[in-house]
C-alpha cells in the first residue's frame, strides 16, 4: 500500500472550515445578545465569547486526548492523559482510517465544535446567572459531558492495517451523525432544560415583556451563524471532495426550506411572519440538517429543513405550557431541531448518495438504521440531561448560580461586568 501523504487541498479546506466554525461563536453572541434586553446583552454576549477562552485551553491539556485519545481502547471514553496533543506536528489524522491532513489539523477542527456547544446552553438562562459560576459550568460541563459524548459519537477508532481500536460507543453500533446532531444539539438543548430547570424563572416572566432589544443583531448573528455552518457540515469530510459538496448543497436548502417553513406557521398562526421567526428558521433548519448533511439527497434536504421550520416555530411554544423558562429557545430550536434531524436520517438515509451511509425506511432499508437513530437520540438525551442537572445544582447549592433579585432588575450588564451595551442617556432606564 502506498504511504499517505498530506494533500495541500484536503488541509487547506480543513483549515478554512476551522475557522469558519470559530466564526459561528461569535456569531452566535450576536444572534443571543440581540435576543435579549439590552441590559443583559453585553453578559450574553460574554458567555459565548468565554467558552472560547476555557475550552479551547482545556481542549489542549485534556480535551482532545479525552475525546479521540484512543490508548485506553474504550468505547465510553478516550484516554485520561494530560499529555494533551503531545508531539504530534508531523502525524496524520487517524479516526476510523487516515487523512491525508496534520492531525494538528483534525484538532483543530474539532476543537471549534466543542467551543461552541456549551456557548448554545446559554441562550437558556439569559438574563439571570452569575458569569463566574457559568465559567465554571462550563468547565466542569465539557469535561464530564461533551468529551464523553463527542467520543461516543465522532470517535470511529485508531485504525492500523485491520485493526480499528477504541472507536466510541455509538460510532462503532451504526449511529450516523456526520457534523453533530447528537454530540452538539442535542447534548446542548438537553442541557439547556435542565439549567432552565435548575435556575428557575427569570422575575416577571410572562407577564413583563421580555422583547428582543436589536433584530438586526438578531439576523447580524443568524447571517454568520448560516454562513460558518458550511464549515460546520461541509467541513465534516475533512477533505474537499464530493461528500463536502454534497454536505455543502444540503446545508443550503434545509436552511432555506425551515425558514420558510418557520414564517409560513407564523403567518398561518399568527397573521404575520416576523424578522426574529426568519432568523430563528433558519438556524432551526441548520441544526436538522447537521447530522444528516452527507447521508441524504438534496430534495430530502429540503423536506427535513421544512419539517423542522414548522416543528421548531410551533415547539418553542411548549416552555409556557410546561412552564420552563428557556429564554431564547435554545430547546425548541437545538434539542427539538437535533432530534428531527438524527432520526429523519432513519427515514431519508441513501447509500446512493453516500456509501458510507446506509439505506433508511424510505429507501428500502427497513427500522435497522431507524432504531439505531433513535438509540442515539434518547441515550445522548438522557446522558446529558441528568449530568447537567447534577452540575447545575452543585454549583447552585455550593458558591451560587444564579444572581440575586436585585441585581437581575438592575441588568447582569451592570453587576456582573460593569458595563453597559448603550451609552445613551438614560434610555436604560427601567431596565430596556
Amino acid at each position: 500500500m502506498d504511504e499517505i501523504v498530506i494533500s495541500a487541498g484536503d488541509t487547506a479546506w480543513v483549515l478554512a472550515s476551522s475557522a469558519l466554525v470559530l466564526l459561528m461563536t461569535p456569531g452566535l453572541a450576536f444572534f443571543y445578545g440581540g435576543m435579549v434586553r439590552a441590559k443583559s446583552a453585553l453578559n450574553m454576549m460574554m458567555m459565548s465569547m468565554v467558552a472560547l477562552g476555557v475550552v479551547s485551553v482545556l481542549w489542549v491539556i485534556y480535551g482532545y486526548q479525552l475525546t479521540f485519545g484512543y490508548e485506553a481502547n474504550s468505547q465510553w471514553y478516550g484516554a485520561f492523559s494530560l499529555s494533551g496533543l503531545g508531539d504530534v506536528v508531523n502525524e496524520l489524522a487517524n479516526n476510523g482510517g487516515v487523512y491525508p491532513i496534520p492531525l494538528l489539523v483534525f484538532a483543530a477542527f474539532q476543537l471549534m465544535f466543542a467551543v461552541i456547544t456549551p456557548a448554545l446552553i446559554s441562550g437558556a438562562i439569559a438574563d439571570r446567572a452569575k458569569f463566574v459560576s457559568w465559567g465554571i459550568f462550563v468547565a466542569i460541563w465539557v469535561t464530564v459531558v461533551y468529551f464523553p459524548v463527542a467520543h461516543w459519537v465522532f470517535a470511529f477508532g485508531n485504525k492500523e492495517g485491520d485493526t480499528v481500536t477504541g472507536a466510541g460507543f455509538l460510532a462503532a453500533r451504526g449511529v450516523q451523525d456526520f457534523a453533530g446532531g447528537t454530540a452538539v444539539h442535542i447534548n446542548a438543548g438537553a442541557a439547556a432544560l435542565a439549567l432552565a430547570i435548575v435556575l428557575g424563572r427569570r422575575i416577571g416572566w410572562q407577564k413583563s415583556p421580555m422583547r428582543p432589544h436589536s433584530l438586526p443583531l438578531v439576523l447580524l448573528g443568524a447571517g454568520l451563524l448560516w454562513f460558518g455552518w458550511f464549515g460546520f457540515n461541509a467541513g465534516s469530510a475533512l477533505g474537499a471532495n464530493a461528500t463536502a459538496g454534497l454536505a455543502f448543497i444540503n446545508t443550503q436548502v434545509a436552511a432555506a426550506g425551515a425558514l420558510l417553513g418557520w414564517i409560513l406557521t407564523e403567518k398561518i398562526r399568527d397573521g404575520h411572519p416576523t424578522t426574529l421567526g426568519a432568523a430563528s428558521g433558519a438556524v432551526a433548519g441548520l441544526v436538522a440538517i447537521t447530522p444528516a448533511c452527507a447521508f441524504v439527497a438534496p430534495w430530502a434536504a429540503v423536506v427535513i429543513g421544512f419539517i423542522a421550520g414548522v416543528v421548531c416555530a410551533l415547539a418553542v411554544g411548549l416552555k409556557y405550557k410546561l412552564g420552563y423558562d428557556d429564554a431564547l429557545d435554545v430547546v425548541g430550536v437545538h434539542l427539538v431541531g437535533g432530534i428531527i434531524g438524527s432520526i429523519a436520517i432513519g427515514f431519508f438515509g441513501s447509500s446512493a448518495v453516500n456509501s458510507l451511509g446506509l439505506n433508511g425506511l424510505f429507501y428500502g432499508g427497513g427500522t435497522e438504521l431507524l432504531v439505531k437513530q433513535t438509540l442515539g437520540v434518547v441515550l445522548v438525551m438522557a446522558y446529558s440531561f441528568v449530568a447537567t442537572l447534577i452540575i447545575g445544582f452543585a454549583i447552585e447549592k455550593t458558591i451560587g448560580f444564579r444572581v440575586a433579585n436585585e441585581e437581575e432588575l438592575i441588568g447582569v450588564d451592570q453587576t456582573e461586568h460593569a458595563e453597559s451595551a448603550y451609552e445613551l442617556g438614560g434610555i436604560l432606564k427601567g431596565g430596556r
